[in-house]
Order: C-alpha cells, then sequence, then structure tokens
C-alpha cells in the first residue's frame, strides 16, 4: 500500500461544497446549513460545510453551526485575542472576560433582529494564515498545524486562491489506512 499522501489527494474541492455570498443574512445561513446537513444526512451531497463566496465567486471563508452562534455574539471574536492566556490557565483574564464582555447575558431577546440585520461576512471562519495550507506543502507541516490550531478544516490555496478544504477527518482516515496496511495484530487477552 502507498504509505504517503498529498493534499491535492486528500482534500475536497470547492466545487463540491454548499456556498453562499458573504453579503447573505445570518437568517439565510441558518437556512442553507440546514439544507445542506439535510442533503448530506440522505446522501445527496458530499459536504456539508457552507463556503462563503465574493461578488466575483472567490472563496473567502467558510462557515460552520459553531460559526452562526458565535455571529449571535459578536464580542466572542475578542477572546480569540486571550485564547492563550486561557490555555495557560490564568484565571483574572478568565474571570475578566466574564465581566467586561457579558457573553450571552441576553444572547436570544433579539434573536430575529440579528437575524435579519447581521451579515454571513461578519461571523464567517476566514483563511487565516494559521488555518490555510499550500496545496504543495508537505504533509508533516499539515499534521502540526491541524494539531496545534485544533480546527477540523483547512483552507487548501493554490495561486492566492483557495481551490479546497482538508478535513481532519480525511486525514484521520488515511493515517488509519497506513497504520491498518502494516499488519499489525492485537495481543491476545
Amino acid at each position: 500500500m502507498n504509505t504517503t499522501f498529498t493534499i491535492r489527494e486528500l482534500m475536497r474541492p470547492v466545487e463540491q461544497f454548499p456556498r453562499i455570498s458573504g453579503r447573505s443574512f445570518f437568517h439565510e445561513a441558518m437556512l442553507a446549513l440546514q439544507k445542506a446537513d439535510e442533503a448530506f444526512q440522505s446522501g445527496n451531497a458530499r459536504q456539508r460545510i457552507l463556503l462563503v463566496e465574493d461578488e466575483a465567486g472567490r472563496i473567502i471563508g467558510k462557515v460552520t453551526p459553531m460559526d452562526v452562534v458565535r455571529g449571535l455574539e459578536p464580542k466572542y471574536d475578542r477572546v480569540e485575542n486571550f485564547s492563550d492566556d486561557i490555555r495557560y490557565g490564568v484565571p483574572q483574564v478568565v474571570q475578566s472576560m466574564k465581566e467586561e464582555l457579558r457573553h450571552w447575558q441576553e444572547p436570544l431577546d433579539d434573536l430575529c433582529r440579528k437575524a435579519a440585520e447581521v451579515q454571513v461576512a461578519t461571523f464567517m471562519n476566514k483563511p487565516e494564515p494559521n488555518q490555510t495550507v499550500n496545496i504543495d506543502e508537505k504533509m508533516d507541516n499539515i499534521l502540526h498545524t491541524f494539531v496545534t490550531s485544533r480546527r477540523n478544516s483547512l483552507f487548501v490555496a493554490e495561486n492566492n486562491a483557495i481551490v479546497g478544504l482538508l478535513r481532519f477527518s480525511d486525514l484521520y482516515a488515511a493515517i488509519c489506512k497506513v497504520v491498518q496496511s502494516c499488519g499489525l495484530k492485537t495481543p491476545a487477552a
């Protein structure tokens, strides 16, 4: 069995994903995600991540259910600035964030207004450097990126354009196939 694989082989091309305009509104993203999930669950679609495109049809981001929920509370964008401090257990930062930002104090009271006014471009997941890989990048770098970023998928770029997504589930499946091909035996209990 081939024990090497490339991003080009494992990625899912953008053509396989449903899309939405960055100018669409919150409620349209929710409906599009619901439709994509239903199509995926019924076997009529290969993906349920929603790609976001600009007016020219270029991919400028993606939207998942978590992004939609984050879109309800824009202050969550400020939390990412503190993620390293939280990870390393700085309790005063966590406490001050709770008090200063007051996340979800009244999260659903204004849901209908937000659903009609908030545009997808404001809460979509953008192809930042820590979640974008070049299509010809080495796989060991990709493994490192997945582990350190804790993302479920990475944007794949070629010639400064997003051409696909590399899902962790696809990478993990490829790793499992390589290990299974080793012919290792499970010790008897």
